[in-house]
């Protein structure tokens, strides 16, 4: 093994406190899309400490950036931060369910978790710059602070915008979500379309719905029939949507919408009707072409629930991101570096823990409550064999994220490494708390930060080491693209390079009142 590779192993097993010490800081913050500003503010500081430019704000999106780091003159590679917590999984770090102190459960938390992601890359990065300067290697660090994945939000807005058109490789880390997908790389089954929007509904002209009392001197008076409004518009339309879709989604390989009321009337429970409603969707889908005539039945939906409640409609893009381009040359060399590092390894501390969680759900506790793939390694094309059997043989691209962005604009590497998991006995779920426990807790998610930033360091540091294995990958990305960016086969971001980022809507957040700082939906007495 060189030299350099040796020495960021040795880095990252030497900062093996500090890392952990600062994925507890990100997991408690635990702030969801579009309001991660404490967790944002952190990288930044931590980053601008470590040598790094920061540009805050990268994108018009007040929660990312971008932080850069040169050695000379030499390639330009990326990897990323993600840092957005979801709402309703304020789970502690403990070994039963129960939510982090003084929060409702309601709040958000790390499931994923992209607290041990954002960790794991700048390991991965701190650990490549400190072999850079040691061993005299050129080039640039480039690493993006991408918030609000959740609603595949950020990436698709710093690709339209210009900010990945300079990498020359790029890095995706992803804890595993799912097997086989588990201590490997993503060989061609990469992540599909998302598209996001919101849609605003306003009864801003009641008094001529077709029901309104044409003869009394008040509009919409106490004896008068009155328009429907809002709420009832944002009803008609989820009911369309929903009684459509086998209609709109056939045989479309497991692919799915889901819906977020942001925004549900006003204080009106007197005989005015409710002026504002909003509700967000996110689809995925195999192709842009679906995309495109799903979203379009909807506003059709759209259309038809306004008209019959007296209200206007609009439609609010949040993204629309691309399906992912495979680097087998990329892959593999990512996949040889884990190889070489090795699958986490659960030690004695993590199995008590383990065994704690499932004797407190009643369980049998297991001598070996791991599950056994999580210390194993799978080859991307095995990987791929195994997941292809799981899938329609038409369909291109399996789940979601917005990765993919990165994919048509330089050679882009997909590694999976196994956050903790449990096995279960036969017939038996674990509740989804068990997971998102396992991702604070330090004894349990360290070995995967650990052997994660390992390997996205090395393969960072070949990257630069190793010109032969930047060129192999770029003329593959060429030959898939068909002649690079631009070329015939690829593919432009979608969203326009003047998009807006829709920050400002009423995305749920942490609220400061008299009482402190909390969640937006309460705690209860009786919780």
């Amino acid at each position: 093994m060189p030299q350099y590779k040796d020495f960021a192993r040795s880095w990252v097993e030497r900062n093996r406190q500090q890392l952990s010490d600062w994925h507890q800081v990100i997991w408690h913050y635990a702030e969801p899309a579009f309001r991660e500003y404490k967790s944002c503010a952190w990288y930044v500081r931590r980053l601008r400490e470590e040598g790094f430019s920061v540009e805050e704000g990268s994108g018009g999106m007040p929660t990312a950036f971008c932080a850069t780091f040169s050695n000379g003159e030499g390639p330009v590679l990326a990897t990323y931060a993600e840092y957005d917590a979801v709402p309703g999984n304020c789970q502690a770090a403990a070994t039963r369910k129960m939510s982090r102190e003084g929060l409702s459960k309601y709040a958000p938390g790390h499931t994923d978790p992209h607290s041990a992601l954002g960790m794991s890359a700048l390991g991965g990065v701190l650990a490549a710059k400190a072999a850079m300067l040691e061993f005299g290697l050129q080039g640039t660090l480039k690493f993006f602070g991408e918030p609000a994945e959740k609603l595949r939000a950020s990436k698709p807005v710093h690709a339209a915008k210009g900010y990945y058109d300079d990498l020359d490789a790029a890095i995706s880390f992803h804890p595993t979500y799912m097997l086989p997908l588990n201590n490997t790389t993503t060989w061609d089954t990469h992540c599909g379309i998302a598209y996001s929007y919101i849609y605003t509904f306003t009864c801003e002209e009641p008094q001529n719905w077709i029901a309104a009392d044409r003869y009394s001197p008040i509009p919409q008076n106490h004896l008068a029939a009155r328009a429907p409004g809002a709420n009832d518009a944002l009803v008609h339309f989820y009911t369309l949507n929903e009684s459509l879709r086998r209609s709109t989604l056939p045989f479309t390989g497991l692919w799915s919408f889901n819906e977020a009321i942001l925004t549900a009337g006003q204080a009106t429970a007197d005989n005015l009707p409710p002026h504002v409603s909003q509700i967000q969707y996110l689809l995925r889908c195999d192709s842009i072409e679906q995309a495109e005539t799903i979203a379009q039945v909807m506003d059709n939906n759209a259309a038809a629930a306004a008209l019959a409640t007296g209200c206007q409609w609009k439609k609010t893009w949040v993204c629309k991101s691309r399906g992912g381009l495979a680097n087998h040359v990329l892959a593999q060399a990512c996949y040889d570096n884990l190889a070489a590092i090795g699958a986490p390894r659960w030690g004695e501390e993590a199995i008590a823990i383990a065994r704690e969680v499932q004797a407190n759900l009643g369980l049998e506790p297991m001598d070996r409550p791991f599950l056994p793939a999580t210390e194993a390694l799978v080859e991307p094309q095995e990987c791929e064999r195994q997941l292809r059997l799981q899938m329609p043989a038409w369909q291109k691209y399996l789940t979601s994220d917005d990765y993919p962005e990165y994919t048509w604009h330089c050679p882009t590497v997909r590694l999976l490494v196994a956050r903790p998991m449990l096995s279960a006995p036969a017939g038996y779920s674990y509740p989804d708390w068990v997971a998102n426990a396992l991702g604070g807790i330090r004894q349990t998610i360290d070995p995967m930060i650990e052997v994660a930033a390992k390997t996205i360091a090395c393969t960072l540091l070949d990257l630069f080491a190793q010109p032969e294995l930047l060129a192999a990958a770029t003329r593959e990305f060429d030959e898939r693209t068909g002649g690079g960016i631009g070329g015939s086969r690829w593919q432009a971001p979608l969203l326009p390079r003047d998009f807006q980022a829709p920050h400002r809507y009423r995305w749920p957040e942490y609220i400061r009142t008299v009482r402190g700082e909390e969640w937006w939906i309460p705690a209860r007495d009786d919780e």
